[in-house]
């Protein structure tokens, strides 16, 4: 973490905005810097088609990291049979972390194992291992460049390769990377988990990035996921990495990201007052964690 007394919070630019081409976007990085966020999470972005001297001078100028969300597309995919689709996919991530390092980022989280979307059966044991073996490889070449690599555990509807903190670790023995690292999701956990608390104190040794996500995607202030609860008790196990917030609305993304994405509704319409709320959860959660810690010493 930048600042032991502070928690290390990103936000998905997506809760305020649909792109980098929006015109709000000096503003809204302004707001968010000023909201204490540390860095802020790109949606996927083509390394060929964006100008990353422009993105990493408009977020240095206001004091903020950046981390990139890294996928993988039908004929570049490290899970795939076909060696060279393979091969694809493994050379689209390595462009990925280079393009991370070159807006100046130090982390690239994603779903670099395979294809994002409602998976069309089980995933096979060879086929984890092929991924795991592929991405382990990817997260040496980012480590060698200056990038954490992470890999998002997702929900059922999603992927069928990783679904819960147990097959994430299971993904990163297999991987033989001693740089890859777990990135867990609340509204994906709240899915798939019995229990969320002892989920994160599973991966905590290889956890990389806990983001945080309510039940209906929208304000994380309210929601089916007691998220003061969880992330207190991460940090009173003594996580102490990065933290992530996230929400999406159909009002602010664009309509193909909302279709992929499965954002049918509009659960709210101001997106800086949501990585408000946001922030003063995660704060709130960080001092009842410190007291927590100082009553029981």
């Amino acid at each position: 973490m930048t600042d032991p007394t502070t928690p290390d919070v990103a936000c998905h630019l997506n809760v305020v905005m649909p792109d980098l081409e929006d015109p709000g976007l000096p503003a809204a990085l302004d707001a968010l810097a000023a909201l204490g966020y540390a860095r802020i999470v790109m949606p996927p972005l083509d390394p060929h088609a964006t100008d990353a001297r422009k993105v990493r001078r408009l977020l240095s100028d206001r004091g903020l990291g950046v981390v990139t969300i890294a996928g993988q597309r039908p004929d570049a995919d490290v899970s795939s049979e076909d060696p060279g689709i393979r091969r694809a996919g493994a050379e689209s991530l390595q462009r990925l972390v280079e393009f991370t390092a070159d807006l100046g980022g130090d982390q690239m989280n994603g779903v670099p194992y395979g294809l994002f979307g409602r998976p069309r059966g089980r995933t096979s044991e060879e086929t984890f291992r092929r991924a795991a073996s592929a991405v382990g490889a990817v997260a040496d070449y980012a480590h060698a460049h200056g990038v954490r690599m992470t890999f998002e555990v997702l929900n059922r509807y999603e992927t069928s390769v990783v679904n819960t903190a147990e097959q994430a670790r299971e993904f990163v023995a297999a991987s033989g990377s001693d740089h890859l690292q777990i990135h867990l999701d609340t509204f994906h956990m709240a899915v798939e988990e019995e229990d969320l608390e002892g989920a994160i104190r599973h991966a905590l040794p290889k956890l990389g990035y806990l983001e945080v996500g309510q039940s209906g995607r929208g304000d994380v202030s309210s929601g089916a996921v007691d998220l003061p609860r969880v992330l207190a008790s991460a940090f009173r196990d003594g996580y102490g990495g990065r933290v992530g917030v996230e929400a999406f609305s159909r009002s602010v993304l664009r309509p193909e990201a909302g279709d992929m994405l499965a954002i049918w509704r509009s659960p709210y319409a101001d997106g800086m007052a949501i990585a408000a709320a946001a922030k003063r959860l995660v704060d709130e959660a960080w001092a009842a964690a410190g007291a927590s810690e100082e009553m029981s010493g």
